[in-house]
């Protein structure tokens, strides 16, 4: 009846009608536009002028490292003991289901935090969360296990890139580094944590529900702060951008997805090094993650000393950078990536050749430090060289790549493991750290702002120490 009407309506008056509906969707969009304006206005970059905001988006990742450790203690055991399933198999179907749908979503959520803003993409990671607890409460099978890992992979695709993208926002240029090294040691300090507490709690009362319990906590804290407190960081986005010098021709504001992707993975020289150094580095957490325990085991050791061995390495990486991040905006980029990426290959090759206790504790904390180095500093590189404007979309190109690192690891780790041996798997992941490290150092360029080499150096009000 209605579109009777309109077609009865004299051609005139549709015209408008027409007119007056397309002023009014111009009248919009320039409102929109305009409000945008005033939030960017009133933003301001600096970890000082944003202490509050980023002191609550440290407390956030924390619970959203916290989710993922609530796995890594109980569930393989769960795997043995409710299961009976064997503990290496279990291991690499965690790895290749968690780090690939994790891999993927960093990229997604990129683009929509780019698109709709960061906190929508943060609030709906913590949404997709709140099943995980109850599906390993109530697993009747091993399938219900893979369904939370999906949902946790997608959960911290979205949680966790959206809170160190936020903090890149805050921050400005000139103390990238130490943002992301507290975000990453916020993060990982908590899933350490949170894995000792959930042993603990098995333990004492079982293996489940009590362990899942505390997860479930952190997913409602985690929510609630976030839809609260938490604020969208785009002002602050547009702010940096409107104060940010001239960019080289491919590096402009005004980018597809799809160019995006290819200059992060491909061309551009210091973000494409990036990516495949993340890679690299994951892929060693594979490897680490689904044959260090079982070549600890087959050489004797107790359970009691694996478990020390295997938190040593992410206690010293989660530590570390709380002191790399910041030291990255002092001595620079690229010689600390390539420099840990050699840390993590000495570290490799010490856990392959050794043999006793002593030296595989060695190895973890070499292996803690290569990882302390490069794993912050490589976010701020990324957040160096991409514009503003794609800047999110960027940062979860590379996460894709660094994730996608994980699953390729474990796949790989699991065939030369079968097909030469577990030290062979080993070495060969200890070469491909090596030759990354050699990658870095002649590819990538120094992106620190300030170098002179950095795109948009000398980008203006941004990057005064005031800022900081």
């Amino acid at each position: 009846m209605e579109y009777r009407n309109w077609m009865m309506t004299p051609r005139s008056a549709r015209a408008d009608s027409g007119r007056s509906a397309d002023h009014g969707d111009r009248a919009g969009r320039a409102a929109r536009a305009s409000q945008g304006a005033r939030a960017s206005h009133g933003a301001r970059l600096g970890l000082r002028a944003n202490l509050a905001q980023f002191t609550l988006l440290i407390a956030v990742n924390a619970l959203v490292g916290g989710t993922l450790g609530q796995e890594r203690t109980v569930v393989p055991l769960l795997a043995g003991q409710a299961f009976h399933l064997a503990a290496f198999s279990s291991a690499l179907t965690f790895i290749l289901a968690f780090g690939a749908v994790k891999a993927v979503t960093n990229f997604f959520a990129g683009t929509l935090s780019d698109r709709f803003g960061r906190k929508p993409v943060l609030l709906a990671g913590w949404l997709v969360a709140l099943p995980i607890p109850a599906l390993l409460i109530w697993a009747p099978n091993w399938g219900w296990i893979i369904a939370a890992n999906v949902l946790l992979g997608v959960n911290q695709g979205l949680a966790w890139s959206t809170t160190v993208t936020m903090k890149i926002d805050l921050v400005g240029p000139v103390r990238r580094g130490l943002a992301v090294g507290l975000n990453e040691a916020a993060g990982y300090g908590a899933l350490s944590l949170t894995a000792l507490a959930t042993g603990y709690l098995a333990a004492a009362y079982g293996l489940r529900p009590a362990p899942f319990l505390l997860g479930a906590a952190y997913i409602a804290a985690g929510l609630g702060l976030s839809a609260v407190a938490v604020r969208e960081t785009r002002g602050h986005v547009r702010r940096e951008a409107a104060q940010r010098g001239p960019a080289p021709g491919h590096l402009t504001g005004h980018l597809r997805t799809g160019q995006v992707a290819w200059l992060t993975s491909f061309s551009e020289r210091a973000l494409s090094a990036a990516s495949q150094a993340g890679m690299v580095t994951n892929l060693k957490d594979g490897v680490a993650w689904g044959l260090f325990p079982v070549l600890f085991a087959t050489a004797g050791l107790s359970i009691g000393q694996i478990g020390v061995l295997v938190a040593l390495y992410p206690a010293v990486s989660g530590l570390g950078q709380l002191a790399t991040g910041a030291l990255s905006d002092r001595i620079g980029r690229k010689w600390l990536i390539a420099g840990g990426m050699v840390v993590q290959a000495a570290g490799l090759a010490l856990t392959a050749a050794g043999g006793t206790l002593l030296a595989w504790a060695a190895a973890a904390v070499l292996l803690g430090v290569g990882t302390a180095m490069v794993y912050p500093t490589l976010l701020a590189a990324v957040g160096d060289v991409a514009h503003p404007a794609w800047r999110a979309r960027s940062i979860g190109v590379y996460r894709l790549w660094r994730d996608g690192g994980f699953a390729i690891g474990a796949l790989l780790a699991g065939l030369i493991a079968d097909a030469y041996g577990l030290r062979a798997a080993i070495w060969a992941a200890a070469a491909a750290a090596a030759v990354s490290g050699l990658t870095v150092a002649v590819r990538m360029y120094e992106t620190r702002p300030g170098t002179g080499r950095s795109p948009g150096a000398g980008r203006g009000p941004a990057a005064t120490p005031d800022s900081g």
